[in-house]
């Protein structure tokens, strides 16, 4: 890396971080808000919005789809893109545009307009996560890194967690628009505040004559196809539908020769080399197990609240909000942890303690409200700081800072693809599972069951006192209902001890980690 383009923060331990400097962090923090925010924003009023856009439930899914595969082909670019043209131009102008394509989501009057600007939205916004972990691990060292670590990580996870709450009180409050012009006053001042306080290098504009087009397609083409697959895939029967095939085959052959260029270039687009480090990998699979129980768990609670529940936006908010909560409560106590105990053992507590979690909450019934979810989602957003802090840390607190900004959107894309690749299979599983347990239900009430003949009589008497053709048709239907509920709840919980094995089957990789040496990043030169 050129002396143009190194950090001013590459300063020993005690260096001292201005208020200026501080300030705009902090702005930068709420900006990453305000971007993870509007991945899950939408998915408590998709239902509203697609009703304003006059959409079926299939297109609706778009609204979400579009702004993943957009964000996803951003995340590993952005280390690229922060060298060139420095972290502040690069924040202000993802800032700037994130807010602006916000304004013209709000103002969408189709689904195909909707959908390009979600996409733009996306991509443009998705250069400030990376740029936050980064600019985290090169401006801060010691115990205040910690703390910061400890910010980022309440902000990462709670942020797709308050998601579905702050989106369905807007929508019932004021329209589904609002989930979008929330975002104008806040992009304008965030990336005010960015430029004017947080200077911290300098552009690299050298870069340019080794700019990788090819690369660059490559990799859009490799994660966009991917992606596309992963969220169309269940929908669709997978590669029985050809648009699915031809997607899966671009992505293959696109990763192939992705890879290749990478790994035999002298000056990659995307540094891979910073898998050899065996902490960062091991980190890397924890953000995308993590991702996968983030997203997973914000996906499906929803679902069997609407489906089964059949609350509306602001109920099933409500209930979310508990596990925002015990973030929240729980976030001084990791960091405090933190400073004291061995963040391999931390992480192992917080596996252990997240996986719990979905395995309570995986014992649902048709009968499960806001108290009977209070202690698995209490449960599992206390141990998200105690997973998100020290993954962190050993993924990212050893390495170098020249290695800093490209890792740190490899680490986030990590945790993204893990959310896709969640979400594909909690689709697929959940259709399989419905079916089962659908045909196994519908096999207890059928006429030759004495037991489902009563109640159904019974059903019939209490709907109205003489038996007549439309009780008898009300109360079928009615057991039919009984019967999808039934078949959901069993359907969620499967899929929900699935996520929970998951984070038990990854607890052994944690014996394999070195010790993170939180002093190296800040020695490094």
């Amino acid at each position: 890396m050129s002396t143009a383009g190194a950090m001013s923060t590459t300063a020993p331990e005690n260096a001292t971080v201005t208020w200026r400097q501080f300030a705009g962090f902090m702005a930068m923090v709420c900006g990453m808000f305000m971007a993870i925010l509007d991945i899950q924003i939408v998915s408590a009023s998709i239902s509203d919005i697609q009703a304003g856009l006059a959409a079926s439930p299939d297109e609706a899914a778009w609204v979400q789809t579009s702004y993943l595969i957009a964000e996803i082909v951003m995340i590993p670019l952005s280390g690229w893109l922060s060298r060139l043209v420095s972290t502040r131009i690069l924040f202000v102008a993802s800032a700037v545009g994130f807010t602006l394509f916000s304004l013209a989501c709000a103002s969408a009057s189709s689904l195909g307009e909707m959908i390009v600007f979600r996409a733009a939205q996306g991509f443009i916004g998705g250069a400030m996560i990376p740029t936050v972990f980064a600019t985290s691990f090169l401006l801060f060292h010691g115990a205040r890194r910690n703390q910061m670590s400890v910010l980022i990580g309440l902000t990462a996870t709670m942020a797709p967690t308050i998601g579905p709450t702050l989106g369905g009180w807007l929508t019932e409050q004021f329209s589904w628009h609002w989930l979008f012009l929330i975002n104008v006053p806040v992009g304008l001042l965030v990336a005010g505040f960015v430029w004017t306080w947080l200077d911290i290098d300098r552009p690299d504009w050298s870069l340019r004559r080794s700019f990788d087009l090819i690369g660059l397609v490559l990799m859009a083409a490799f994660l966009g196809a991917l992606e596309y697959v992963l969220e169309e895939g269940n929908r669709w029967d997978w590669f029985q539908d050809p648009t699915i095939a031809w997607c899966g085959v671009i992505s293959a052959a696109a990763g192939v020769l992705f890879f290749w260029r990478m790994l035999s270039r002298q000056d990659p687009l995307v540094e891979l080399r910073a898998f050899v480090n065996l902490n960062f990998a091991a980190g890397s699979l924890f953000s995308f197990i993590l991702g996968l129980g983030l997203y997973g768990s914000v996906y499906l609670v929803p679902l069997f609240l609407g489906r089964v529940r059949g609350y509306n936006s602001l109920q099933i908010g409500e209930t979310m909000f508990v596990t925002g909560l015990a973030m929240f409560i729980s976030a001084p106590i990791a960091g405090a942890l933190a400073r004291k105990m061995d963040l391999r053992v931390m992480l192992a507590f917080g596996l252990t303690m997240f996986g719990g979690g979905l395995w309570w909450l995986g014992h649902l019934t048709v009968d499960s409200a806001f108290w009977e979810l209070f202690g698995p989602q209490a449960m599992r957003g206390f141990a998200m700081m105690f997973v998100m802090l020290p993954v962190n840390q050993i993924a990212l607190g050893s390495l170098p800072p020249s290695a800093l900004k490209n890792a740190s959107g490899l680490y986030n894309l990590m945790r993204n693809l893990g959310g896709a690749v969640g979400l594909a299979l909690i689709n697929t599983v959940a259709t399989s599972r419905l079916a089962v347990h659908t045909l196994h239900l519908q096999e207890q009430v059928t006429w030759s069951r004495p037991g489902a003949m009563q109640f159904l009589d019974n059903l019939t008497q209490a709907m109205t006192p003489a038996k007549s053709a439309g009780a008898s048709l009300a109360a079928l239907k009615q057991v039919a209902l009984m019967v999808q509920q039934q078949a959901l709840t069993l359907t969620y919980n499967d899929v929900l001890l699935l996520m929970a094995g998951a984070f038990f089957v990854a607890l052994p990789v944690t014996c394999f980690l070195a010790k993170p040496n939180l002093g190296a990043a800040a020695e490094a030169h």
